[in-house]
């Protein structure tokens, strides 16, 4: 019996492994041993159709032998902007200042419509040359032009020559008024404003507006011509920054409010006088002058002696015994 059990032991064991080996072996997914997941419905695949034959009675297509036409104009890349009013009526019979790109600098520095404005046409074709060229908006420009034209030229004539270049100082700068930092915004950063220093005539000379050598009456018409055209009109008397400039802008204001400072100084002497004058022989006698001729009469005369004082007698003090 127990040599029957053996065996049949031995026989079990060994059938295990085959029976293991043909089991089979669960798919990845199978986690739990049920077997493969099965899909519900049918799959089925979609027929994509075919184009159509081309008919026999189709015609043939023609190859495209078309020659290539031009090539397309480039469109520019922004239309130039419309020219203003100003722009058209400051034409070549008046000045010369072509139109230049509008500025847009930081803190409103800038401004549109400008020009460059480098020569002043005369009704008679001379030119005043504009020295060094202003960069101005066009209205100023025109007001530039408009005065030396009317005003200037004629004055210039009178004094035997004609005025040949204009002596420009400052035109545009975007910087604060007076160069102060962090000041507002002068006229001078919106191209709004011209220093005028002075003019240059055909025959050499020069005359300077804040010169006190110039005559009077000269500087004064030039005073009364500016301050009739601009708004704003700085010079000698104004402040420190315009002593030897005149500065013109037209800034606008409330009510057409505006500012003339200007003090035209008279001429300085030829020679300081170092003694003064002469007294003239029919000025009257001076009371100061016989006060002090009695004075030196009374100073000639011997003094009085005066009486010594009286010495006292010497007293000789009595000393007290005293007690204690």
């Amino acid at each position: 019996m127990v040599t029957v059990a053996a065996v049949v032991l031995w026989l079990g064991a060994a059938a295990g492994p085959v029976s293991a080996a043909r089991r089979p072996v669960p798919a990845p997914w199978d986690l739990f041993g049920r077997g493969p997941v099965k899909l519900r419905g049918t799959v089925h695949r979609l027929a994509i159709p075919l184009p159509r034959p081309r008919p026999a009675e189709a015609p043939k297509a023609e190859p495209d032998t078309a020659e290539p036409g031009p090539p397309a104009a480039e469109k520019p890349a922004s239309a130039a902007p419309t020219p203003s009013a100003c722009r058209l009526a400051l034409t070549e019979t008046i000045a010369i200042a072509p139109s230049i790109p509008d500025i847009h600098g930081a803190g409103g520095c800038g401004g549109e419509d400008l020009v460059r404005l480098e020569a002043i046409v005369l009704p008679d074709k001379r030119q005043v040359s504009v020295k060094p060229a202003a960069i101005l908006r066009c209205k100023m420009a025109t007001a530039i032009a408009d005065w030396i034209r009317t005003d200037i030229a004629p004055l210039t004539q009178g004094l035997g020559s004609t005025i040949d270049v204009l002596d420009n100082f400052d035109s545009f700068e975007c910087r604060g008024r007076n160069r102060i930092v962090g000041a507002q915004l002068s006229e001078h950063g919106r191209a709004n404003a011209l220093d005028v220093r002075a003019f240059k005539l055909a025959n050499g000379h020069s005359i300077s507006l804040t010169d006190r050598t110039v005559p009077r009456d000269l500087r004064e018409t030039v005073l009364h011509s500016v301050c009739a055209r601009f708004s704003t009109v700085l010079g000698p008397g104004s402040d420190w920054y315009h002593e030897d400039h005149i500065h013109l802008d037209l800034m606008e204001r409330r009510n057409d409010y505006r500012i003339c400072q200007w003090n035209v100084y008279d001429p300085l002497p030829q020679t300081a006088p170092l003694l003064p004058a002469e007294r003239p022989e029919e000025a009257p006698p001076r009371e100061v002058a016989e006060k002090s001729d009695a004075a030196k009469s009374d100073a000639a005369k011997p003094d009085a002696v005066e009486p010594e004082p009286q010495s006292k007698p010497a007293t000789k003090k009595r000393r007290q015994n005293r007690r204690f």
